[in-house]
C-alpha cells in the first residue's frame, strides 16, 4: 500500500452521518478525509476540485442521487474508486450501483472495521460487496438465467487446484489479504492467481467469479 494516505471523500446529505463518518476515519493513520458532500452535483464539484482515491457515496440524496453520480464519475477518465454506502440493500440497488461503474456497495450498519477494510481494499483495486450485496446480485443474475450450476462447474473445471481455492475465497468476499493470509500465500501471488482466474473464467471482476464459484455450489 502506498505512503501515501487515502484521500476520502464522504458523499451523505445527512450532517450527522458525514460527521460520523469522518470521526471514525479520522483515527485511521492511513487514510484522511479530504473532503464531503451534501448531494451528487456537490460531489462532482468536489472530486473535480480535490481529486479523492476513495469516494464514500449514498444512494438516496436530494437532486442528483449516488447513482447518477457514480455514473458521472466513472466516465472520468481517472475516475476515483466509489463504494456505494447505504441504510439500503434492495437488490435493484445492488445491481444498479454495480451497473454505474461503483467499486463497492455497503449497507450502514457494516462495522466500522470492514467499512475501513473496504476503503483499503477498493484503493487497491480490489471491489468490495458486502456478503448481503453479493448475495442479492447473485439472485438477480439467477433469475435473468436460472439454469447456470453445470455451465459454472465446467468452467471451475479448467482451474488448478490452488486457482480453485483462491476463486472460493473470492466468492466468500474475501480481499487479496484476507486470502493470503488464509491460504498462506503472499499478495502479489494472490494477485497473479485472481488474474489467471479473470483470464481462465473469462472474467473482468471479482464480481463474476463470485457469481460462477456461487452458481457451481461452492460457497
Amino acid at each position: 500500500m502506498s505512503e501515501t494516505p487515502i484521500g476520502v471523500l464522504i458523499v451523505d446529505d445527512d450532517p450527522l452521518v458525514r460527521a460520523a463518518l469522518s470521526l471514525m476515519l479520522g483515527g485511521q493513520s492511513d487514510l484522511t478525509v479530504i473532503g464531503d458532500a451534501e448531494d451528487g452535483n456537490a460531489a462532482l464539484t468536489a472530486v473535480r476540485k480535490l481529486n479523492p482515491d476513495v469516494v464514500l457515496m449514498d444512494i438516496r440524496m436530494p437532486g442528483m442521487d449516488g447513482l447518477e453520480a457514480t455514473r458521472q464519475l466513472h466516465l472520468a477518465p481517472q475516475p476515483p474508486r466509489v463504494i456505494v454506502l447505504t441504510t439500503f440493500d434492495a437488490d435493484d440497488y445492488v445491481v444498479s450501483a454495480v451497473a454505474a461503474g461503483a467499486d463497492g456497495f455497503l449497507v450502514k450498519d457494516t462495522p466500522p472495521a470492514e467499512i475501513v477494510a473496504a476503503i483499503r481494499a477498493v484503493a487497491d483495486g480490489d471491489p468490495m460487496l458486502s456478503p448481503s450485496a453479493t448475495a442479492s446480485l447473485i439472485r438477480q443474475v439467477r433469475n435473468e438465467e436460472p439454469d447456470r450450476a453445470a455451465a459454472a462447474r465446467s468452467r471451475l473445471g479448467q482451474l488448478t487446484d490452488r486457482e480453485l481455492e483462491v476463486a472460493v475465497a473470492v466468492g466468500r468476499g474475501l480481499s487479496n489479504a484476507e486470502i493470503g493470509a488464509e491460504l498462506h500465500l503472499s499478495v502479489p501471488t494472490v494477485k497473479t492467481h485472481v488474474s489467471r482466474l479473470f483470464e481462465k473464467l473469462q472474467t473482468t471482476n471479482r464480481v463474476q467469479v463470485a457469481i460462477c464459484v456461487h452458481d457451481a455450489g461452492l460457497v
